[in-house]
């Protein structure tokens, strides 16, 4: 028989959304920001000059700037850090969450899905973004580019640099989102958005191919850790339809920067589209009081006492299965090698395959299509891009509705079927798209809304699939297995093994993605409306 706990026992102030050493946080954040606006100045110089810096010396103010990013960095992770956890527990019950999943939509959960939509949105900017500097960016350094054969230096260093690092930092945050907690390590991925702000600043090609390097260690963090939160939050009826809306922001993100592109970059340059990472990262610090902890998180590591307090925050309870003597719990610490455990083999081939199919669509077929659509005459590249994001955005709520009300399993593999079929599209009939627009349209529509939201499928797809304890590495390995298929196809342009056509990169992107629908009907489990304990069951 279940007995739930008393809810006087909870504390006043639920959530318990203080830091755990606020001062060097604030303080780590406050240092961060200062030395990111130390670089405005040097963007700032050359208005006249179109806001082009290629070969100004960098100044004093700059490094200093440095210095604070990397010392603000270093007391915000110190301030994030949580108590040690004890190795051992002796007790007569255990805990169960299917409360948790039971619980009605409250004003907290409606606050933590904007805010988290807000971070996707935020995020997933970054490296869509690539696809719009590039333009501007080879321009300026005169780098060597299929527009530019005249050029010096293969423009894809950057975007090479930029997913190399989204790559390593899914893992380092997979591993940190399991260390310090889900929201410890989203807020400092947020931290870092606010620090490498500063990539357009750079005077320097080579400092930009640094810089986005770092930029892409804390893009690569945020959007996996977001939904393994998520997915620890909600209830479970709701969990699938309101995490997939989330995820629609990624198509958001790209409507958002094309608009962007098209309305800043004529005025503002390129460096622009780097530099709005400066408010937008302080914008998300702000709203810090939103992101909770997760509760199964803070199970998971024994602090029962907090994990009350933000369940009921959000209008759940804890329910203790009785156990007929005290039992010994240690906890072992979560390893990168649970994710390949015969129970969970199967499932993790299968979001490996989707992810790098996915990753080659995006940063293979999407990154490369401004410049595809120029090559072959269409001027306004960014303006039929983000049209057809417009016109594509609608469909997510559909998404949204098949993921949360009919199947998971199924909606991922219509998502593959369809983004592949597209891309085969391009592949058969690029040579005619110049000369039909509405075909174009047709075409674009299906990978960037499809593959954007498989990508979003795919994410919450991933948080539900894993246990607790390795949750947050799941997630991340995904989103890293992502990038990777984005490294993969620019480091083939790099090498010049591989052309970026838009015949080429549609078919390098579409055949694996056929052989991930085949995975994806093979290993996929259903999660629609089950308990995460129950998904992550043997069976």
């Amino acid at each position: 028989m279940n007995d739930s706990l008393n809810d006087s026992s909870l504390p006043e102030r639920s959530g318990r959304l203080a830091f755990p050493r606020p001062l060097a946080f604030w303080l780590g954040t406050l240092a961060v920001t200062v030395g990111a606006a130390c670089h405005l100045p040097m963007y700032l110089m050359g208005q006249d000059m179109g806001y082009q810096l290629v070969g100004m010396p960098m100044d004093a103010p700059m490094m200093l700037g440095m210095l604070a990013i990397v010392l603000g960095l270093g007391a915000c992770l110190y301030g994030l850090l949580p108590p040690a956890v004890t190795g051992m527990k002796e007790g007569t019950h255990s805990f169960e969450i299917q409360t948790m999943d039971e619980a009605k939509l409250s004003p907290a959960h409606i606050g933590l899905l904007l805010t988290m939509s807000i971070a996707v949105t935020i995020d997933i900017m970054k490296p869509t973004a690539l696809a719009f500097v590039m333009p501007g960016m080879t321009i300026e350094y005169n780098l060597l580019s299929p527009l530019n054969p005249g050029g010096t230096t293969p423009a894809a260093w950057v975007a090479l640099s930029g997913i190399t690092g989204t790559v390593l930092g899914s893992f380092l945050w997979g591993w940190l989102g399991d260390r310090i907690g889900r929201r410890g390590s989203i807020l400092f991925a947020g931290i870092g958005f606010i620090g490498t702000s500063i990539c357009g600043a750079m005077p320097d090609f080579w400092w930009n191919v640094a810089m986005c390097f770092l930029m892409g260690l804390t893009v690569g963090g945020m959007l996996p850790i977001c939904y393994a939160l998520l997915a620890e939050t909600m209830p479970s009826r709701h969990r699938g339809f309101l995490m997939v809306l989330v995820g629609a922001d990624i198509a958001g993100a790209y409507v958002l920067t094309s608009w962007l592109a098209a309305a800043m970059v004529p005025t503002y340059s390129w460096r622009i589209l780097w530099l709005i990472g400066l408010p937008t990262g302080v914008l998300f610090i702000l709203m810090n009081r939103w992101v909770p902890e997760s509760p199964r998180f803070l199970l998971s590591q024994g602090r029962e006492s907090e994990a009350r307090a933000v369940m009921a925050r959000y209008g759940a309870k804890l329910v203790m299965v009785p156990r007929p003597e005290p039992v010994l719990t240690i906890r072992q610490p979560a390893r990168w090698f649970d994710l390949a455990s015969p129970q969970l083999l199967g499932p993790t081939l299968l979001v490996s395959f989707v992810a790098l199919g996915s990753g080659l669509v995006l940063f293979g077929f999407n990154l490369w299509i401004p410049t595809n659509l120029r090559k072959m005459g269409f001027t306004q590249a960014d303006e039929i891009l983000r049209n057809a994001s417009m016109m594509a955005f609608p469909l997510t709520l559909l998404v949204a509705w098949l993921y949360g009300f009919w199947s998971s399993k199924k909606t991922l593999i219509l998502l593959v079927g369809l983004t592949s079929a597209a891309l085969f599209g391009f592949v058969f009939f690029s040579d005619q798209l110049a000369q039909n627009r509405a075909l174009l349209y047709v075409l674009l529509v299906i990978p960037v809304w499809g593959i954007s939201s498989v990508t979003a499928v795919l994410s919450v797809y991933s948080s539900e699939i894993y246990p607790t304890e390795i949750r947050s590495r799941g997630t991340g390995f995904v989103a890293g297995m992502c990038k990777l298929g984005g490294v993969l196809i620019i480091a083939l342009v790099v090498l010049a093994i591989a052309t970026p056509s838009i015949k080429t990169v549609a078919l390098i992107g579409a055949i694996p993605m056929a052989l991930a629908l085949l995975l994806a009907s093979r290993f996929g489990p259903e999660t629609r409306r089950r308990r995460l304990e129950e998904i992550a069951q043997p069976g």
